[in-house]
């Protein structure tokens, strides 16, 4: 995927002293349990929150048979549909691959994106899984790092994972700002512990003292979904587990401030 190339930002841009977080697992645009179509539905409650940055997990890219099947499918990526006028930059990691299309990651920013990788972290088996990293360019702030995560569903699979995202964030500029966020599916809460030694720090558990509980999205017990920071302060961490958050996903989205 080529990621739009917008003017760059002028020397004179005010200095962005903020962003607005959002991570939401996008379960491929449909409700619980696959009993709904809701993509629509999705794009315009994220509008109401005027993010600046969206970290999507479990995006579609393509889906052939969907579209047949759907009268409200999309002929765009389920990303470039989400981003629609709001987020003029968007990156894509494709993930998996099958005959009918793709899934994976993605970022939408209301910011340029200087550049974006997706590293392939997939371990043995049949989970192909990616941490999408993309660089931003921030008024006031030069370079900001993030990294849409989705990790396996093994325990084995996710250490070997956690293993590579601290590589990699080990081979980040040690004073620039970073954000890392998305499905960690870590329900035995195992990712804060490795994570600590590349001195991240997860915005719940250092506002509340435990990661939120994020599935399933009707009655949230299990912390899957993450949002960690290096170089940064947290402001004001939501779970958004109501209504239409609860019906528009099996996981509920989390969002926070973060200052820079």
């Amino acid at each position: 995927m080529t990621t739009p190339n917008p003017q760059p930002l002028p020397q004179d841009a005010v200095a962005v002293t903020s962003l607005h977080i959002l991570t939401v697992n996008t379960h491929k645009g449909f409700s619980p349990l696959n009993r709904r179509f809701v993509l629509p539905e999705l794009r315009e409650a994220v509008r109401t929150l005027g993010a600046d940055v969206v970290f999507l997990q479990e995006v579609l890219g393509m889906h052939r048979s969907h579209g047949q099947r759907y009268d409200n499918w999309s002929d765009v990526p389920q990303y470039e549909f989400l981003a629609d006028s709001m987020w003029p930059v968007y990156a894509y990691g494709r993930n998996a691959v099958y005959p009918d299309g793709d899934h994976g990651n993605a970022l939408l920013s209301k910011f340029p994106i200087v550049r974006h990788e997706n590293l392939d972290v997939s371990v043995t088996g049949t989970e192909e899984r990616g941490l999408l990293h993309s660089v931003l360019d921030v008024p006031g702030h030069g370079e900001v790092h993030t990294i849409c995560v989705h990790l396996g569903l093994r325990e084995s699979q996710r250490q070997q994972q956690l293993t590579l995202l601290c590589r990699l964030l080990d081979s980040l500029d040690p004073a620039a700002a970073v954000i890392v966020a998305g499905d960690f599916n870590d329900w035995r809460v195992r990712a804060d512990e490795a994570l600590a030694g590349c001195h991240m720090t997860e915005v719940f558990v250092e506002a509340f003292g435990s990661a939120a509980k994020t599935f399933p999205a009707r009655l949230p017990l299990l912390r899957l979904d993450r949002i960690y920071i290096r170089n940064a302060t947290a402001h004001m961490p939501k779970v958004l587990s109501r209504k239409p958050w609860s019906h528009l996903s099996d996981h509920v989205p989390l969002a926070v401030e973060v200052r820079l």
